[in-house]
């Protein structure tokens, strides 16, 4: 049996912070659940992200499987953005993370003001 090398993902914290890692992709994944949005709402979304780094952070989360995107062939282009199941997946601990933010900015005297909502019941 061959030795792993440093190189290889095989620590799952790890490998979960190298999908979901990137500066503007848990808000992606975040602003995604539950619901199919365009570029144009992503930007207003994630107002920070210049286009060239939210269509990176876009690329890398397709290629990883966690969203879909769909281009339809018309005139202005249009494309939409979904999560796959796998990105579907993650909602549980995306959800934890913004409420352990939440209570650490609470007990530091803060109140959270960024572009992620709570989300609605996922019943």
């Amino acid at each position: 049996m061959q030795p792993k090398t440093y190189n290889e993902k095989c620590c799952p914290v790890e490998k979960t912070l190298e999908l979901i890692g990137g500066k503007y992709k848990t808000l992606i994944l975040w602003n995604l659940i539950g619901q199919t949005l365009r570029f144009s709402d992503l930007q207003k979304e994630i107002n920070t992200a210049t286009p060239r780094m939210l269509t990176k952070q876009l690329r890398e989360l397709e290629n990883d499987g966690l969203l879909k995107r769909k281009v339809y062939a018309v005139v202005p282009p249009k494309v939409e953005y979904s999560l796959t199941e796998l990105g579907s997946s993650l909602r549980p601990i995306l959800e934890s993370m913004y409420q352990w933010g939440t209570d650490f900015l609470l007990q530091q005297g803060r109140k959270p003001c960024c572009s992620m909502k709570k989300l609605p019941s996922n019943e």
